[in-house]
């Protein structure tokens, strides 16, 4: 049954420039998968749905996605988890460990744009982890560059080796359908209103006299020499290349208009590996070894603003989870009990009784957890690798405009720290000082506004700090609130007491660490919690 389960687990991210259409996408995975009835597009006139991913109130005024949602929803027999990660690139750190918690990735290219900076840092982030990567150039109903083209920029740029399953049909200027290469077949699309229901489609052969009545003699002669340079160049699809994360499938298609979806999303459960072994300090775990274990990825304070709660997201690598059980939490050293584990559809939650390797399940945190933190349900402990952590790279005091609110600013921040949706310093003690925010991009000052403002009642504005570095201090410890009057940098201490100092430039941190030739003065870059 173990077994059975796992290989029925397909968990994946999408990854993509913004405005590339990830959460389009997204939407009408879920339209197909049967979990929505209607797909509502993300920047929606007032008379028709939001996007169900996007469940904070910014992202809906902003039509852009901040948060990591997790999606689950069946789709013929199988069980796919949508780990849906920002898009935005000042949110690239929540991006990356979602990365961290999938099996394989969906990488969106804009037919008239092709590779852009963000995919190519998130891709990186792929490669490193040798992920299998599905390709959809999306946006085929508006102006766009040469197939041909497109295919040779993402070799080149990217490099990595591209296998074209289905292949874009026009006529006329317009986008129709798709060839699947593998089936030999052409899927012609009819339009909907708005792309908001399934695409009715029209299935005929490459040779068929209804393809030349639908798109000309100049057309269908046009995507037969296609067909046939295609074929002539490229062997066929290497599944264990693709397991490596050498080679990609590359799909076409329009997710508005919802044509060339279908053969994409029955491609993709075919072709994608099941869960594989995580490495761990014990060596690779692999998925379907009997006891539990799974590590956090990603805590979300005020889901519910009813009841306040935080969630943190697990992803189960080994093992089953059966409601109630207890496990241990290697970090803490002790054992606890997981109750009431959830998994999400935007806002909504279901109860589930049990999980599988590659599930994505949240359950009620107390103010136990941190990001990164491993859970085994018995044998020896086991501890998976840290997840990466971004230095912040822009810093701003938080001031509030009610000195009556401080509790609620203490809490929320602390929260939102521990979280990691910013980084939090503050004066070490015996100091007075506001709290310092450190953040990788502008925009998470603003959601951090946003969120302090609808979630904790405090209103507070954010004063542009000089500092460029953080750095943790290791070894021999420093005078931390001596630094600042010796110009040695800015003393403080992160969210969980460790010892780190902020600095205007390199300059600055050179001449901390003359002063202090026994101290290492490092980024953290590979590890949100202190092991």
């Amino acid at each position: 049954m173990l077994t059975r389960e796992i290989a029925r687990r397909k968990t994946f991210a999408i990854i993509s420039h913004p405005d590339a259409g990830k959460t389009t996408l997204t939407e009408k995975l879920l339209l197909y998968g049967g979990a929505i009835q209607l797909a509502g597009a993300v920047k929606a006139k007032k008379a028709r749905a939001h996007a169900v991913s996007d469940w904070m109130e910014m992202e809906r005024e902003r039509g852009i996605s901040i948060s990591t949602s997790v999606l689950q929803f069946p789709y013929k027999g199988r069980l796919l988890s949508l780990v849906d990660t920002p898009g935005h690139a000042d949110f690239s750190e929540d991006t990356y460990r979602a990365l961290m918690a999938t099996d394989a990735a969906i990488m969106i290219l804009d037919c008239a744009k092709g590779v852009e900076a963000q995919t190519k840092k998130l891709f990186r982030v792929c490669k490193l982890r040798q992920m299998p990567i599905f390709t959809f150039v999306n946006k085929l109903d508006r102006p766009g560059r040469d197939p041909f083209e497109l295919i040779g920029e993402v070799e080149e740029v990217l490099g990595i080796g591209v296998y074209p399953v289905t292949w874009p049909i026009s006529a006329g200027g317009k986008f129709r359908g798709v060839y699947h290469r593998e089936r030999k077949q052409v899927f012609l699309f009819e339009h909907v209103a708005h792309g908001a229901e399934i695409a009715p489609m029209e299935v005929v052969s490459l040779d068929a006299p209804e393809l030349v009545e639908a798109l000309d003699e100049e057309g269908a002669r046009q995507l037969r020499d296609d067909i046939e340079l295609i074929d002539a160049a490229g062997d066929a699809l290497d599944k264990s290349r693709l397991a490596r994360g050498e080679v990609t499938p590359m799909f076409f298609g329009s997710a508005i208009t919802n044509f060339g979806l279908p053969q994409f999303l029955d491609a993709f459960i075919e072709l994608m590996p099941p869960p594989a072994p995580r490495g761990s300090d014990k060596g690779p775990i692999a998925p379907d070894d009997d006891r539990f274990t799974a590590f956090v990825f990603k805590i979300q304070a005020n889901m519910d603003r009813a009841h306040r709660d935080r969630i943190a997201f697990l992803r189960v690598c080994s093992g089953r989870y059966e409601r109630g059980m207890k496990v241990h939490h290697v970090r803490l050293g002790r054992d606890i009990r997981l109750t009431n584990p959830v998994q999400f559809m935007a806002q909504e939650r279901t109860l589930v009784d049990d999980g599988f390797a590659g599930d994505i399940i949240g359950v009620f945190d107390p103010g136990l957890f941190l990001i990164g933190d491993t859970l085994c349900g018995g044998g020896s402990p086991v501890r998976y690798a840290p997840l990466p952590q971004f230095p912040p790279e822009q810093f701003g005091r938080v001031v509030m405009l009610d000195p009556m609110k401080r509790k609620q600013l203490k809490k929320g921040l602390e929260q939102l720290a521990q979280e990691g949706s910013v980084q939090l310093f503050r004066p070490p003690e015996g100091r007075e000082g506001e709290a310092i925010l450190g953040v990788v991009g502008e925009l998470q000052f603003d959601v951090v506004k946003h969120r302090l403002s609808a979630e904790y009642g405090v209103e507070a504005r954010i004063e542009r700090l000089s500092f460029s570095l953080a750095r943790w201090v290791e070894g021999e410890p420093v005078p931390l609130a001596e630094l600042e009057s010796n110009l040695y940098g800015y003393g403080a201490l992160d969210v969980h007491g460790n010892a780190v100092v902020l600095f205007k430039g390199d300059w600055q941190l050179e001449t901390c660490a003359k002063a202090f030739p026994k101290t290492r003065f490092v980024e953290l870059g590979g590890s949100i919690s202190p092991v």
